[in-house]
């Protein structure tokens, strides 16, 4: 075994994926030829058992079938009709149509979890309108891409099905895990919201009365009706899903099939002109075709992965370094914060997938020992298991890589906003109007290392 080559290997790959070469590729091809000359021939043999375990795991079958789920739901106009309807409730409040992005983003975020299809459709429809309505440039834009970001800690999320696949924890039970933190955020961006449009008034007006007075003039039954045929549906979705999975009726996969057969025939609920039927099928074609793409990215992202663990595995860097922190006098605090920091800086540059498929593995192995120690640090949250420990670890690095999103000069909810933004919004008031919801949840980040027992509350 030779961990200095191990070591090698990863900063290798490190630097081929900011070269921009496709992530899959360098962390399987490069760690194939790096095993070829490093190591016996005999290791190719474990590579075809690497590829079928990844392919043949049941929890990860929930990836294509939430990213469809997501992206019909996206496409229905399901979105539009939420942000239509919440901005009309609560246009009256100064920063009531910024708040009402953070609702409907969570709502979309337990609805859907695609990052770029909330970040893109509430760009598309709420962005114009608040800047028409001279909200400052800056909180708007912040709040659009923050609450598009929701869905990678709010159940159902893509980031928590493969962070479960990697630490080996049980999905459902870090999704249960991941429900308070992600409300925290969620209430913490309309306090910040509410805060700064008291203090400052002309950062987010309120709609004048008499531009609400047809949908607050209508008779209370009315007004109900429209709120429950925009939100009835969708939280029922949600129910089916979420509630199955909590409630032990049904595995993260099978939900997720709930969930993609649901989104299904609620867009034929959806009202439609006569003659589109044509654009039904169309949609559901483009739906299939982008679920394939992104699924198809994943699971060869997860396949190089496969291969790049074997390799560092087989070069004793694991052992290694499990033994290097053990033997350093790292406390099992400073390790956490080290991992956690060194998650943070790499989101600046590379995407969520990559930092779960190239750090994580590398790090879980010593917090599993570390928590299967019964180290202080994890008394709040082993209660006698390691699975409750990394799962503490999943919920943790969850929060983390949500920054990602967020962090420039590579934050992908600021491209895709950027895209869809009229030329007035300028590249330096997104990036300063994102800083206060990244201190956010940095902040919450903070309080669930300070307070584990957050993400063990409705346990």
């Amino acid at each position: 075994m030779a961990p200095g080559l191990a070591f090698l290997l990863f900063f290798l790959i490190f630097l081929l994926v900011l070269s921009g070469f496709p992530v899959a590729f360098v962390l399987g091809g490069a760690s194939l030829l790096f095993g070829l000359f490093t190591l016996d021939p005999h290791f190719l043999a474990l590579i075809p058992s690497r590829m079928m375990g990844i392919m043949a795991n049941p929890v990860l079958l929930a990836v294509p079938l939430f990213v469809f789920m997501g992206l019909l739901l996206e496409k229905s106009g399901l979105a539009q009709r939420m942000l239509d309807t919440m901005g009309l409730l609560f246009g009256r409040m100064r920063g009531g149509l910024a708040i009402s992005v953070v609702l409907v983003g969570a709502l979309l975020a337990a609805s859907t979890g695609i990052v770029g299809a909330t970040v893109i459709t509430m760009g598309l429809i709420s962005l114009p309108t608040m800047l028409q309505r001279k909200y400052r440039p800056g909180l708007a834009a912040g709040t659009i891409a923050a609450s598009g970001t929701l869905g990678q800690i709010i159940p159902p999320s893509i980031v928590l099905v493969l962070l479960g696949s990697v630490l080996q924890v049980d999905v459902g039970t870090l999704f249960k895990g991941a429900i308070v933190p992600g409300m925290m955020l969620v209430g913490l961006y309309i306090l910040y919201i509410a805060v700064v449009c008291r203090i400052k008034p002309s950062w987010g007006p309120a709609i004048p009365a008499k531009e609400l007075g047809e949908f607050w003039q209508q008779p209370w039954r009315g007004v109900l009706r429209q709120i429950s045929s925009a939100f009835l549906l969708p939280i029922a979705l949600i129910l089916a899903v979420l509630g199955s999975i909590f409630t032990g009726i049904a595995s993260p996969t099978e939900a997720a099939a709930v969930g993609a057969f649901g989104a299904f025939l609620l867009i034929f609920a959806t009202p439609r002109k006569e003659g589109e039927s044509r654009k039904l099928i169309e949609l559901l074609r483009d739906v299939s075709r982008q679920t394939t793409r992104i699924s198809a990215m994943v699971f060869f992202i997860m396949i190089g992965a496969g291969i790049f663990t074997l390799v560092f595995r087989q070069l004793g860097g694991e052992i290694y370094l499990t033994s290097l922190v053990l033997k350093a006098g790292l406390s099992p605090v400073m390790f956490l914060v080290l991992v956690m920091l060194i998650m943070f800086v790499a989101g600046f540059f590379i995407d969520f997938i990559e930092i779960i498929y190239i750090i994580v593995p590398i790090a879980a192995p010593i917090f599993r020992q570390m928590v299967a120690l019964e180290d202080p640090l994890f008394e709040g949250t082993v209660v006698g298991t390691e699975q409750m420990g990394m799962l503490w670890i999943g919920i943790l690095m969850a929060m983390n890589l949500q920054t990602s999103f967020l962090t420039p000069p590579f934050g992908f909810a600021l491209f895709y906003l950027k895209g869809v933004a009229p030329p007035t919004l300028r590249t330096r008031d997104l990036y300063l109007g994102i800083i206060p919801f990244i201190l956010i949840q940095v902040g919450v980040l903070a309080m669930l290392i300070l307070f584990p027992s957050i993400a063990f509350f409705w346990m």
